[in-house]
């Protein structure tokens, strides 16, 4: 398990570290290979975060932005991750960069998932950076716990998977999902969780202490060795 903890006395301060973490990966890429690939969560966590990078001065049109998960709705519907990026991320300097969604015409996202895997495998690889967050019923990216495909999406070889969480709070309506799949997530050089407040502090660390992944998916992700998993946490 390869878990770097980064923990702060303010959210102020954990947005500026995950700033530069993020800015530092991207322009290596981009100096390496002249391309990048910037994997993206939903959530009140990292939108403070993507206003900033768009500002940011990177070479852009080098960068593709792909989601991390999606709920199988369109653009247009208030609950859609790809609508979130496009309103925090993809502005300012960062208008130059490519979006890749996950939602394509597919009527489900079982039936979605060779589309949207095509989309992926084209993607700069390994990902240079993958932004999670956690529930705090211990779901990370749309990995919940008990889900329909839950056991495909951390056993499959494919980058995508589709998902049908059992409604909940968390969940909402929307339970039909398509997410990276638990390969797809450690497909990556730098994966990062955002987590605030004690009660994800407190979820996080019972998740580090158990081993029942499908009862805490997160926990395939903190307890697989194959890329450090960097957590930042902030009150």
């Amino acid at each position: 398990m390869a878990v770097i903890e980064r923990f702060f006395d303010s959210r102020e301060a954990m947005i500026d570290a995950v700033f530069e973490h993020s800015i530092g990966a991207l322009q290596a890429a981009i100096g390496e290979r002249a391309a990048a690939s910037f994997m993206v969560s939903g959530g009140s966590s990292p939108a403070p975060i993507y206003k900033r990078l768009s500002e940011a001065d990177l070479d852009w049109k080098k960068i593709q932005v792909a989601l991390v998960d999606e709920r199988w709705v369109d653009i247009d519907h208030d609950k859609s991750n790809e609508a979130f990026i496009v309103n925090t991320l993809m502005q300012n300097n960062a208008t130059k960069a490519t979006l890749v969604g996950m939602k394509n015409s597919a009527v489900t996202a079982a039936d979605g998932i060779a589309k949207c895997e095509s989309a992926y495998q084209k993607l700069p690889s390994p990902f240079d950076v993958t932004v999670l967050g956690m529930g705090p019923d211990g779901h990370t990216a749309s990995l919940f716990p008990h889900a329909k495909g839950l056991t495909e999406s951390l056993e499959t070889n494919n980058l995508c998977s589709a998902i049908t969480a059992i409604k909940s709070e968390v969940t909402g309506d929307c339970t039909e999902r398509m997410t990276l799949s638990l390969k797809g997530i450690v497909n990556s050089r730098h994966v990062l969780l955002l987590i605030s407040g004690d009660e994800k502090l407190a979820t996080y660390r019972e998740a580090l202490a158990g081993d029942d992944v499908a009862a805490m998916p997160v926990r395939a992700v903190l307890q697989q060795d194959q890329v450090p998993v960097t957590v930042y946490w902030a009150p």
